[in-house]
């Protein structure tokens, strides 16, 4: 018969319910949900530090500052260069904060508040690609994700004492940090 009993014992890691088979063993391990929040957090930061090279630095065929600025006056951001420059930094150390699992709730905010402009700027091109927003999308909603829920065990995180027992309401005032911060940018559009 299934019943549920907690099964966890990181400070980091929340209270994991895990079903138990007939034996009475567990059916999930809570090392399950933090290699699972690893994977995300790898893949999903390493992709955002690629894309912030791209702008800053012209790697992995991008256009550096200069063309990754052009492309912001064209899209109606101002001082073009300098928009260029805020978001390769804020893509590459919110990207490397979250594959590392550094201050991850602020890390998570900055790809919210850079993914939230790059869908406006793709906005009205329908929603599948090539000039759709899923992409972007879907990286923010993985950055608010990993913001709401914490690192896992497996993150710098846990070594910090605020940041060793995520709290949602990090994440909360986080996620809001990052979208006013981007309706600000947005508001410098024209």
């Amino acid at each position: 018969m299934p019943s549920s009993s907690p099964s966890t014992t990181a400070a980091t890691t929340p209270t994991v319910r895990t079903a138990r088979d007939a034996s009475g063993s567990a059916a999930t391990s809570p090392h399950a949900y933090d290699a699972g929040l690893l994977l995300l957090r790898l893949v999903l930061g390493l992709t955002m530090a690629a894309h912030g090279s791209q702008k800053l630095f012209g790697w992995f065929g991008g256009g550096g500052i200069d063309g990754t600025g052009q492309f912001f006056t064209m899209s109606g951001y101002p001082a073009g260069n300098t928009m260029a420059v805020v978001a390769g930094l804020t893509e590459i150390l919110g990207g490397l904060g979250l594959a590392v699992g550094l201050l991850t709730p602020l890390a998570g905010a900055a790809i919210v508040g850079t993914m939230v402009n790059a869908i406006a700027v793709t906005w009205g091109g329908g929603f599948f690609a090539p000039k759709g927003n899923e992409y972007e999308l879907l990286l923010t909603a993985g950055a608010a994700a990993l913001a709401l829920t914490g690192p896992g065990r497996y993150a710098v995180d846990r070594f910090l004492p605020v940041l060793k027992a995520h709290r949602l309401a990090y994440g909360v005032v986080a996620v809001l940090v990052g979208l006013a911060t981007a309706g600000v940018i947005l508001l410098l559009r024209k």
